[in-house]
């Protein structure tokens, strides 16, 4: 999940906000199964960012669930009733945060191979012995190939700790970096890592914002730009290894490493997720957390579903090799840089 924005994401929920309720009449909803389902369809009518790109008709969502309420339902029921709704959204950052329970959407990774196996890279690739710092595993694999996994954009890379990675693997012939199964987290940690793999100021993509309370009222397209590193970059090939696990944060750490030279996206689909997240709170003290503002890649194109692999490297574990201690993807990526290499 992505858990907080960047700088130009904070300002413009500022800016947004200010906005939003210094022109915008706020409606008081009772403490009732109707005021609170009410609030929470409207929160979202009002704010959610991705219901013209999904085509979802939140009005006639709105009558298929209501009607469903009862004066005297339980608060157990009214949940249910509210998570069904929530589900037609089909966006993994959307969440209803009561105290008995958290709604969670996870169809988008429903029905995808895993396509990655932490023990069999661990005792077959790492042998269990591997350096490990700012949530990050690193090794130079016996082919002279560097290999990085870094599960979740949740821990914060610290500046020194990657410059003692980059330092270490300098030496290999390319790198791998594995970001399969990392299911988001900050964004900053995004632009701390690709920052080490830009030379120049580099654009990454854009990002737009509510301006008003209709399903179209959007901002212009502002750009998003990274800086370079002036610590230790590394300049040779990247590979990284994505699956349909690869979310949020993650995703768009994907998205902006396929548009930079020299690197190949190789696995799945990600898992997507590209909307920033924002929270707002139900009269009864429910708490919703909903996608905001839409992120989009360098060609203005949303992720929300997924980021593909760079053309021909899409790849599935093959699950007989697997249980021979033998992860394909990683085998093909290692191939492909060690053909570099010779060539």
């Amino acid at each position: 999940m992505i858990q907080r924005f960047s700088k130009i994401g904070f300002l413009f929920f500022v800016l947004w906000m200010l906005l939003f309720q210094s022109c915008h009449k706020v409606e008081v909803f009772e403490d009732d199964p109707c005021g609170n389902f009410d609030a929470l369809w409207t929160i979202l009518d009002e704010r959610y960012c991705f219901f013209e790109y999904k085509e979802i008709d939140w009005n006639q969502i709105r009558e298929k669930y209501r009607k469903k309420l009862t004066a005297d339902m339980t608060s157990e029921e009214l949940f249910d009733v509210c998570d069904a709704m929530l589900m037609e959204l089909k966006d993994g950052h959307v969440n209803l945060t009561a105290a008995h329970n958290t709604s969670r959407y996870w169809e988008w990774l429903y029905g995808s191979p895993e396509n990655y196996q932490e023990r069999i890279i661990d005792e077959f690739y790492l042998n269990f012995d591997y350096r490990y710092t700012s949530g990050i595993k690193y090794k130079i694999l016996p082919q002279n190939v560097g290999y990085m996994y870094y599960g979740s954009f949740s821990s914060t890379i610290g500046e020194g700790n990657l410059d003692q990675i980059l330092a270490y693997l300098s030496t290999s012939t390319g790198l791998i970096i594995d970001v399969r199964s990392n299911g988001g987290g900050s964004l900053s940690n995004v632009e701390t890592l690709v920052s080490r793999f830009i030379n120049e100021e580099t654009l990454v993509g854009y990002i737009s914002h509510k301006t008003g309370p209709g399903h179209q009222d959007f901002s212009e397209l502002y750009p998003v730009k990274y800086s370079p590193s002036n610590r230790i970059r590394y300049q040779k090939p990247v590979v990284i290894l994505a699956n349909r696990g690869t979310f949020s944060a993650a995703n768009n750490f994907v998205s902006v490493m396929k548009s930079l030279p020299n690197v190949v996206i190789m696995g799945d689909c990600t898992g997507g997720g590209s909307g920033l997240p924002f929270s707002s709170e139900l009269p009864n003290g429910w708490i919703i957390r909903f996608s905001a503002s839409p992120i989009y890649d360098v060609n203005c194109q949303h992720t929300e579903f997924g980021v593909e692999p760079t053309e021909g490297f899409k790849i599935d574990m093959n699950l007989e090799q697997a249980q021979e201690g033998k992860d394909t993807i990683l085998d093909t990526a290692i191939a492909y840089i060690s053909g570099l290499a010779v060539g």
